[in-house]
């Protein structure tokens, strides 16, 4: 396989292999906290868990990213990049400890969240920070393989992360502490690894000549500003963007709705709540896998405008026949579904931005597009907060989600983005 020849390639660099193991150790631990906090807000036994402690929890977990995001890379051009991996996890790894100790010790809901957001918003630095400092262990030939790899991998180490935090929390440890714990010492471990590379090898060049912090921030708001204005003169791109803010929307609050399904409604013991939303989990993940690999086809036959139509369609179409006999079967039939459709939406979104946009404007274009993609799925998760019952179980939500499906689906057959 290419891919696998690709990557062979790039392993032989030494200082590209001890990139990508700062990368897998410590995405690997972001998988293991966020699962950790997420079976902590919805599955402890001493919680009386609520949609919204669940939108809660999605806030911390996404919020920093669209908030920190757009400047990180302005204090990452002031810091060496090997420093912000080293004083990051090492940071993360304390603080992750902390979240562990508040966990045991009862401690109001604000303080736990406080612990956990801090966490959350060192991780936007460091994923930055590895993605800017790929230029500096592979040449320009191999930069694009390595951006196409490194990242999936990533990934993949996340979700690594996240089955490791479920098998370790189904095997026998009572307490999501422990699970916590795991976290802290991979962060650790990340800390560690970053030592393996030479103080400046990751950048940036200190020597050249770089605006005043305050002017530099100033500076990245006022071209977001005008990242907008560009996105208004692209209404190709705007009604995509538009579109997958909506799926993205629709995904949230179904997935709130699983959450509190798989807590109350579904299973009578915690342990098997808790397999049972891994398993859908890893289901909605197969859908994302297939809409990777049925995308780039269906573009070409559909165009992406038609494509995303049809996504939102058949989730028009599926969401109410699966969803609303509230059973486990038929659901987890449903987060394939969804998982494909909203990917799929998704990479063709990716595919007319990247087209329509100017090439000075995507990095901001797509930094906003991280913005709406986070903020959607938390302001689904407050909405579905407002709408369920105690059970998970809401007709209104289902049908509500249904129909913002089928708007989007009209709306991309009448405006086709190409």
């Amino acid at each position: 396989m290419a891919v696998v020849g690709d990557l062979r390639v790039l392993l032989r660099l030494r200082d590209f292999r001890r990139l990508l193991a700062v990368r897998l150790i410590s995405q690997s631990a972001d998988g293991v906290y966020q699962v950790a906090l997420a079976t902590y807000v919805v599955f402890s036994p001493e919680k009386q868990t609520s949609p919204g402690a669940i939108a809660s929890a999605m806030a911390v977990l996404l919020l920093p990213y669209s908030l920190i995001g757009p400047f990180a890379g302005v204090l990452l051009d002031r810091w060496q990049r090997r420093q912000v991996f080293l004083h990051g996890n090492l940071l993360r790894a304390a603080l992750a400890a902390l979240t562990a100790v508040l966990m045991l010790g009862g401690v109001p809901d604000w303080l736990f969240y406080a612990s956990a957001l801090c966490v959350t918003a060192v991780n936007r630095f460091v994923l930055a920070g590895l993605s800017a400092a790929l230029p500096r262990v592979v040449d320009a030939d191999r930069l694009v393989i390595a951006n196409s790899l490194s990242p999936t991998a990533g990934t993949l180490a996340a979700t690594a992360g996240g089955g490791l935090a479920f098998v370790v929390r189904l095997s026998g440890s009572d307490s999501d502490a422990a699970v916590v714990l795991l976290g802290s010492a991979l962060y650790l471990c990340a800390a560690f690894a970053s030592l393996r590379m030479t103080r400046e090898l990751l950048g940036p060049d200190l020597g050249s000549v770089r605006p005043r912090l305050g002017e530099a921030l100033a500076g990245t708001a006022r071209g977001l500003a005008g990242g907008v204005r560009h996105l208004a003169e692209r209404p190709a791109a705007a009604r995509a963007l538009a579109a997958v803010t909506v799926l993205r929307f629709c995904y949230g609050a179904l997935t709130v709705m699983v959450l509190m399904l798989c807590r109350y409604a579904w299973t009578s013991s915690e342990s098997d709540g808790l397999a049972l939303l891994g398993l859908a989990v890893g289901i909605s993940g197969a859908g994302f896998f297939a809409a990777a690999v049925v995308t780039p086809s269906a573009v070409a036959r559909l165009g992406a405008g038609g494509w995303i139509a049809a996504c939102a369609g058949t989730a028009a179409v599926l969401e109410p026949a699966l969803a609303l006999s509230f059973a486990p079967a038929p659901l987890l039939v449903a987060a394939f579904v969804l998982g494909l459709t909203t990917q799929g939406a998704k990479i063709a979104t990716d595919t007319v931005v990247q087209s329509a946009v100017d090439d000075g404007f995507r990095g901001r274009i797509f930094s906003l597009y991280d913005v709406l993609f986070n903020v959607a799925f938390v302001g689904a998760a407050s909405v579905a907060a407002l709408m369920l019952p105690p059970d998970g179980r809401s007709v209104p939500l289902v049908v509500t989600v249904a129909l913002l499906y089928a708007a989007i689906a009209v709306a991309m057959t009448r405006f086709d983005v190409q």
